[in-house]
């Protein structure tokens, strides 16, 4: 496994509230209200409580499904993929892309698609199930990956950067670089910094992703814990359907609508 020596001031996770709780809390919920809305006793308070359930579980039931199956939001309250996902940005997550599974465990029911090199995925930290991670895939499994001079190398193949002028946040991009990198799917935004960094050589085991942020000089990733299991994988990135930062340097149209790439 990769260590990384140096301390880097981002941290990579997406919240640090434990999001298994609002899911068990919905799933017992819908549970109980369907439960009760089947009751039937003749008594004042029970039938307030069974018609009170019978009219939110379909609501419950619908919000229950869409965030296990289908689509969820979270919240990016760190700046590890900066430029491509600033502080603040509330995103939409494709949680049946890699596959449908069961609520409040890591049990794939249905496989579906495998990430490709460049998806911008969240999944369960593996050093920590009960918080998740946002990243971009760099690695797939079997990839022979180098990194040198903020150069990626994968199977040989060279990841060019093309570096652009900006209106990003100065305070936020620092005296970074701000560069499309590209590789056979994709061309991406990235921030290189210009101090100076280490060089590695990783093969990606089976059934694992090696992940780096977009922000490549602070970010906590593959470097420093390994590659991501594929049980791991929760889902991929695609929408910023919201902005809410009032100490940052954009607006809310700013970010709103925007794909992520």
């Amino acid at each position: 496994m990769l260590k990384y020596l140096e301390k880097l001031s981002t941290n990579s996770y997406l919240q640090r509230k434990n999001r298994m709780d609002f899911t068990l809390i919905l799933v017992v919920l819908t549970l109980f209200t369907g439960l009760f809305s089947l009751v039937k006793i003749n008594k004042p308070i029970i039938s307030q409580i069974s018609e009170f359930s019978s009219s939110i579980f379909p609501v419950l039931f619908v919000v229950l499904l869409i965030r296990s199956f289908f689509i969820e939001p979270y919240k990016i309250p760190s700046g590890s993929m900066i430029p491509t996902l600033m502080i603040g940005d509330f995103i939409l997550v494709d949680k049946n892309i890699y596959g449908y599974k069961l609520p409040l465990t890591n049990y794939t029911l249905i496989k579906n698609e495998t990430p490709k090199r460049g998806d911008v995925i969240v999944f369960k930290y593996p050093e920590n199930k009960n918080i998740n991670y946002i990243k971009r895939v760099i690695g797939i499994p079997g990839d022979l990956i180098i990194y040198k001079d903020k150069t990626l190398f994968v199977n040989g193949n060279r990841y060019n950067q093309i570096k652009i002028s900006h209106n990003f946040d100065p305070v936020e991009i620092a005296n970074g670089t701000v560069s499309y990198e590209q590789n056979e799917f994709k061309d991406y935004l990235i921030l290189n910094q210009n101090e100076s960094t280490f060089n590695f050589k990783y093969k990606v085991p089976p059934k694992s992703y090696f992940v780096l942020g977009d922000n490549r000089d602070n970010s906590n990733d593959s470097r420093f814990w390994g590659p991501v299991p594929e049980e791991n994988l929760v889902g991929k990135a695609f929408y910023i359907w919201m902005f809410w930062n009032f100490d940052s340097y954009y607006n809310f149209f700013d970010r709103v609508g925007n794909y992520i790439e």
